[in-house]
């Protein structure tokens, strides 16, 4: 059972990385590198302290939203300066803004795989 489910873990890593490399960029280097050094602390407490994943998993989603609010702080702030801004615009900031919050929670679900794995 446990070598299936971490078969199938290492199948979602793999789709995953692909995602992660691309929106690394979009989401802000610094959240999106915070939270990659909270993955990297999730995949080596699986090993040395697995009594250490579930925080390392909720740490990455509070930083994801975190880095969220602080992009539509700024982006709100930029709209209102501007004024009249078109709701494309809008829309890709938003986009933007919600990248960090969604990679935070692609490790916190990775943490709860690891976790369910180590039983």
């Amino acid at each position: 059972m446990k070598t299936k489910i971490l078969r199938i873990m290492g199948l979602l890593v793999g789709i995953i990385a692909s995602l992660i490399i691309e929106l690394f960029y979009q989401g802000g280097v610094l959240f999106m590198s915070i939270i990659t050094i909270l993955l990297i602390g999730t995949i080596v407490s699986y090993f040395k302290y697995p009594e250490k994943i579930k925080l390392f998993g909720n740490m990455s989603l509070a930083v994801g939203i975190l880095g969220s609010f602080i992009g539509l702080y700024t982006a709100f702030e930029f709209i209102q300066q501007a004024g009249n801004v078109s709701p494309a615009i809008l829309a890709g900031g938003l986009k933007v803004a919600f990248t960090t919050t969604m990679y935070g929670l692609i490790v916190y679900i990775f943490s709860l795989g690891l976790n369910l794995v180590k039983g």
